[in-house]
């Protein structure tokens, strides 16, 4: 992703394009699986943990990354594809592998649909398959 199009995103979902914000999410774009608070800090070198983290909120807030619980040490972070700051409309089903302790997505597999009991308000899913990877299964 080059910085034009992290911009075009950034502005459809409301959030002003900084640098910082631009580095980071082109590294969430470039990722091939959801990613720890450590992974990007380790990834991104020219921004502190706090700018990173900040982004990350900002982000979120404006439906623009995932945040996942993943069964394990924390939680990750991916771009969220949606098409606006309002709603997240590619929910998906994650799997994190027990062995190798990282979390993939299943871009295929959707969300089930959950009716909840009248005055309750959902405004996050996270659905994550626990076990072991294929990888880890080979060795």
């Amino acid at each position: 992703m080059d910085s034009n199009t992290a911009q075009e995103i950034m502005e459809a979902h409301g959030i002003k394009p900084t640098a910082n914000r631009i580095v980071v999410l082109r590294c969430l774009a470039s990722a091939e699986r959801p990613m720890s608070l450590s992974e990007l800090e380790y990834k991104i070198l020219s921004i502190d943990k706090s700018g990173i983290f900040r982004a990350l909120a900002l982000f979120k807030e404006n439906h623009l990354v995932h945040v996942l619980e993943d069964g394990g040490d924390g939680v990750r972070y991916e771009l969220c594809r949606s098409h606006d700051g309002d709603t997240d409309d590619d929910q998906h089903a994650h799997f994190y592998c027990e062995r190798c302790r990282r979390t993939f997505c299943l871009d295929y597999i959707a969300v089930p649909q959950v009716d909840l009991p009248e005055g309750y308000e959902a405004r996050s899913v996270n659905y994550m398959i626990k076990g072991v990877c294929p990888d880890c299964a080979r060795r």
